[in-house]
């Protein structure tokens, strides 16, 4: 079990992100938690909630295939763009959360199911 794993329980997660003045990090972090840790339900609705806010504040944003899990895969170097980042920054992110979470979260586009 990884330290991330052990820093949330779900009822904690849960009454941060049901708190209306929590700071926006820790919902963050609460949220990441529950993404990677929550519960079947709870992970499938926060999964849901991103891809909706991802198409609605960053319109532009395409994914350009998924993981064998369904995922979607974005272009890392447009991803930056719409940050407002370096490539190398949005890689040294997502690779942090990669070490962090003992995740995958940067995939070759051959590893990826193109869309069609």
């Amino acid at each position: 079990m990884s330290d991330f794993e052990n820093e949330w329980t779900v009822e904690a997660a849960l009454r941060v992100l049901e708190h209306p003045t929590v700071d926006s990090k820790l919902w963050a972090e609460a949220a990441e938690w529950l993404l990677l840790h929550g519960p079947p339900k709870v992970r499938e609705l926060l999964r849901r909630s991103a891809q909706t806010a991802t198409s609605e504040c960053f319109p532009e944003l395409r994914p350009e295939g998924y993981t064998a899990d369904g995922e979607p895969c974005y272009n890392v170097a447009e991803v930056a763009r719409v940050l407002g980042i370096s490539e190398e920054e949005a890689v040294e992110v997502m690779a942090a959360k990669e070490m962090k979470h003992g995740t995958r979260h940067l995939f070759d586009k051959d590893e990826t199911n193109p869309i069609q």
